[in-house]
């Protein structure tokens, strides 16, 4: 193996999950990165923009030259020693910057100076992967069959893709359940990340006979759909999961209420149900205009009695009457005037059970 080896197999880095060592400078990993990728980066952001301002000015010898006096010594090994434990703990892996160029050739180098390990660099770097991926979305999804999971809110369809291998959790990649109520307690991913996370999936799962997703908007709160996964859904068959409104308000109150509540306790005990309540609150608040005022008005009343009892004593039974309401009055209207655009495409409907059936025929 030589000591500067290039590894450009992408297919088989994302389907073996490899572990990854991204050196690029922390404003640069913010904007994206994959998701097996840790960063530690060869300089940081201040050095970066010091050394980028003297290769404009003076070029490529006086850059590096600036480069190796800013990291030195302590700071070098510092950095040297972040690489070597991350080696140690992932040994089938590779680094990168951003072309694959002169960033990971230097930290091969130490490295190999220091440890004697040989670790490989992706060949083109950050760059060529995220082109890969983009390339490999289109690909499958213009060639792979998918069926689109549909049904009313509070159905149940995110649990039931979750529970099948060849399904593609949209709004699980996307930290968010599609609706106003759809925030979680951790911030969503970067566009970029998401459709990075998104192409692996497709990847590792391209030798299915064909694909599940959930039927979506243009939108999963602020991460946009890709328009190659929009289009094949507007085209794919539609299997539709049918539930009970009384199993419906069980699986919207346990998703909606029982675990966001638990959640927000988990990241802040101290304000966690305060948190808890502002979530309810400002997503109520996002849909008084469609709800009209005195319907807003109503179920702001009603929510509030249901938050006060929670925090009291833990009853969430107040909070039914609240979600019926919304379910019925709110959700389902929209509902059926989508599907009735959709039902042209339409091959089966049953629940939970008969569905699974079904596709495990088809």
């Amino acid at each position: 193996m030589s000591k500067l080896e290039e590894i450009d197999n992408f297919s088989e880095i994302f389907k073996a999950n490899l572990s990854l060592l991204d050196v690029r400078a922390p404003v640069e990993f913010s904007v994206g990165s994959f998701p097996q990728a840790k960063n530690f980066p060869l300089m940081n952001d201040s050095e970066r923009h010091e050394i980028g301002i003297c290769y404009k000015e003076k070029g490529q010898n006086s850059a590096i030259a600036l480069g190796h006096e800013l990291i030195n010594g302590s700071i070098r090994q510092e950095r040297v020693e972040k690489w070597l434990d991350f080696i140690n703990k992932n040994p089938k892996g590779a680094l990168y910057c951003f072309r694959g160029g002169l960033r990971s050739k230097i930290t091969q180098e130490w490295i190999y100076e220091q440890s004697g390990v040989a670790y490989p660099r992706i060949k083109g770097g950050y760059k060529a992967l995220r082109s890969y991926l983009l390339d490999e979305m289109h690909r499958i999804a213009n060639n792979k069959e998918f069926i689109v999971i549909g049904g009313q809110t509070g159905c149940g369809k995110t649990i039931l893709l979750n529970q099948i291998d060849n399904s593609i959790d949209l709004e699980g990649l996307a930290n968010h359940r599609g609706s106003a109520f759809g925030n979680n307690v951790s911030p969503q991913p970067k566009q970029i990340d998401f459709e990075n996370a998104l192409s692996i999936e497709l990847i590792k799962k391209e030798s299915y006979g064909h694909l599940l997703i959930e039927d979506e908007g243009n939108n999963i709160g602020m991460i946009h759909i890709p328009d190659a996964i929009k289009l094949k859904s507007r085209d794919s068959n539609i299997v539709l999961l049918t539930a009970s409104l009384e199993e419906r308000l069980h699986i919207s109150l346990k998703s909606y209420v029982v675990d966001m509540e638990r959640q927000f306790a988990t990241v802040n005990p101290q304000k966690g149900f305060e948190n808890y309540s502002n979530y309810w609150l400002s997503s109520l608040y996002k849909i008084q205009k469609r709800l009209g005022g005195q319907r807003y008005q109503l179920l702001l009343t009603q929510l509030k009695l249901a938050l006060q009892k929670h925090k009291d004593n833990g009853d969430v039974s107040d909070y039914l009457p609240l979600i019926e309401s919304l379910l019925v009055d709110y959700y389902d209207p929209m509902y059926n005037y989508q599907i009735n655009n959709k039902k042209h495409r339409v091959i089966f409907e049953g629940n939970v059970q008969e569905v699974k059936k079904f596709l495990a025929k088809n």
